[in-house]
């Protein structure tokens, strides 16, 4: 799929563009934890039976899912920065209704509200990519993918403070309020993408989608109220294969799909996205089982008895740990590859859960535990954009990473049924109230294990691919396409019959192969890329008569901006090693 600019002036990203979308990818991640520390409190909060009460935490969860590929699409056609600033609006509206009810069914719809903001991961993304030169976008995507993971770590000790010492509204009031200034700051610093895919938004795909993700992720919710192997659970999963599958043949015929599944189908995209499920089930075990463990009493022989503030301040370092490995895995990147780096994350999580496995005797032990699985999962989520915005063209980078994200999600799901299922079966009746014991918590960290496994299978499979010096990124699909007719059409008529062709030689007058050569026009919209052959040629054809500016960026050189006219059929090299000069026309 193809992708065009629009007539809006380029506004360039500040340094202050990074962290402002990091934090709104942390409040996003924020409204997924925010009720953990009152999870056992809702059905009395909110005067309502157990099974009830956990529609609470449903509804986020399924419009989460539903709305991350939807926003990513609508942001790829309309804009990335007002489809972020949209999704955080509705974000903002649903927590001050959950903040204003104390009824079930109002509290239900603001939880659903506010699950619509988790498309703003993909759309950061998205927006770093369209924006950031390459040698700054490995350490800010690897920092937006680690939000999740940061904001669910602080917002625990936060949200356990607030719960233990004031009414819990004020949950909802501080999350509507870090909302507001996410998107104050969004409208002030981060500039609207110019990039805009063709087409139009896919209704049906999008409908079709929605309808299949409910029907699988609603039994994998509630499949321990309903029973696994109850009519209701076997009915929704076999409707959910059913109706996904139909999406799937009707997406196939569209011309503007709302997902493009041959892209999808692409091995780099297609192993990424199933290892992305293998990381969201290691990440939210940790998650499920330590805060259990640091509250249960020490009368029960195994538990550490601290307090809900004290265990949240415990499993705080796994979002910290994340944070901080963000230019750790630029620098790893940068040198051996995102399928690399995905790779030592997923061994180092794996190392964290079988050591985990005989550190669960003290407070300071979970800690440890913490940041091991915090720094293992940090370079594994960091490197999960890359692979994908390194196998999809720009025009789809909003939809693919929010279909990344998805799968993420689905992993989450999946882990918390999973654990949830093991710990209710493995747990002792003491006084009529169910405890977890040691057992199902080691289980639960042999599941995270195994899941570990299977990535790490999926990610050797990966293709290799050689880092380019210190690029943070292979080239993308789209630019191998532009590689190829580049050099078709060297090899052909010589040049196009309108544009600019030349060499792109480096300080000691050496062809470089695979740089980036950007055409601008006169608005400061790009009108054509492509990279360098082997022996340093490029050729770009140009829309229109006019002036233009060729970019020339590669690693480890510093770019180059050369100011021409089209209308000449001399060649011009562009020297990486001058400051850049006018060329007449």
């Amino acid at each position: 799929m193809s992708h065009t600019t629009t007539d809006e002036p380029v506004r360039r990203a500040s340094g202050a563009t990074v962290p402002v979308l990091a934090f709104a990818g942390i409040v996003v991640a924020v409204m997924q934890t925010l009720l953990v520390p009152v999870i056992k409190d809702l059905p009395r909060l909110l005067d309502t039976s157990p099974s009830n009460a956990t529609w609470v935490l449903t509804s986020t969860l399924l419009s989460g899912a539903v709305a991350t590929p939807i926003m990513g699409r609508l942001g790829d056609l309309f804009g990335k920065r007002r489809m972020l600033i949209a999704s955080l609006s509705v974000m903002v509206v649903g927590a001050l209704l959950s903040a204003l009810t104390d009824a079930l069914v109002p509290m239900i719809v603001g939880r659903t509200l506010q699950g619509v903001a988790m498309g703003a991961i993909p759309l950061g993304i998205g927006l770093m990519r369209d924006m950031l030169p390459r040698e700054r976008l490995g350490s800010a995507m690897a920092l937006m993918s680690s939000s999740i993971g940061v904001g669910g770590g602080l917002a625990l000790p936060a949200a356990a403070l607030v719960a233990q010492n004031t009414d819990w509204h004020a949950l909802y009031f501080g999350a509507a309020g870090l909302g507001v200034l996410s998107i104050v700051l969004t409208l002030l610093v981060v500039p609207e993408s110019p990039l805009r895919a063709k087409g139009s938004f896919d209704l049906p795909g999008a409908l079709g989608l929605s309808a299949g993700l409910i029907l699988f992720l609603l039994p994998v919710s509630k499949g321990s109220d309903w029973g696994w192997s109850s009519p209701t659970t076997l009915g929704l999963f076999a409707a959910a294969v059913v109706v996904l599958l139909l999406w799937g043949l009707m997406e196939l015929r569209v011309a503007a799909p709302l997902v493009d599944l041959r892209t999808t189908a692409r091995r780099e995209v297609l192993l990424t996205n199933l290892a992305s499920i293998m990381v969201g089930v290691s990440f939210f075990v940790i998650s499920l089982v330590l805060p259990q463990l640091l509250q249960l009493p020490a009368e029960t022989g195994y538990g550490l008895g601290q307090s809900m503030v004290v265990a949240g301040l415990c499993v705080a370092p796994l979002g910290l740990t994340m944070m901080f490995t963000a230019p750790v895995y630029a620098r790893l990147s940068a040198r051996y590859g995102p399928r690399t780096t995905l790779i030592i994350g997923l061994l180092i999580i794996g190392v964290g859960y079988a050591g985990g496995l005989g550190l669960m005797d003290a407070a300071w032990q979970t800690v440890v535990t913490s940041v091991l699985i915090g720094a293992g999962i940090g370079l594994a989520y960091s490197s999960l954009p890359a692979l994908i915005i390194g196998a999809v063209p720009a025009s789809e980078t909003g939809a693919a990473n929010g279909l990344n994200t998805l799968m993420r999600s689905i992993g989450t799901s999946v882990s918390s049924a999973v654990i949830g299922m093991v710990l209710a079966n493995t747990s002792n009746v003491v006084g009529g109230v169910a405890v977890p014991t040691m057992h199902g918590f080691r289980v639960s960290f042999l599941i995270a294990a195994a899941a570990v496994a299977v990535g790490l299978v999926l990610a050797f499979f990966l293709p290799r691919r050689s880092p380019a010096g210190v690029s943070q990124l292979r080239a993308s699909s789209e630019e191998d396409a532009n590689l190829a007719r580049a050099e078709q059409a060297l090899a052909g008529a010589g040049q196009p019959p309108h544009g600019f062709r030349g060499r792109v030689l480096a300080a000691d007058g050496a062809p470089v192969a695979r740089a980036k050569v950007t055409l601008i026009d006169r608005h400061g919209r790009q009108a054509g890329a492509t990279l360098s052959t082997g022996d340093g040629s490029y050729a770009l054809a140009v829309p229109a008569q006019g002036p233009y500016v060729l970019a020339a960026r590669a690693a480890g050189h510093p770019p180059l901006a050369h100011a021409a006219t089209h209308g000449g059929d001399r060649p011009i090299d562009l020297d990486l090693s001058l400051p850049g000069e006018t060329i007449p026309a």
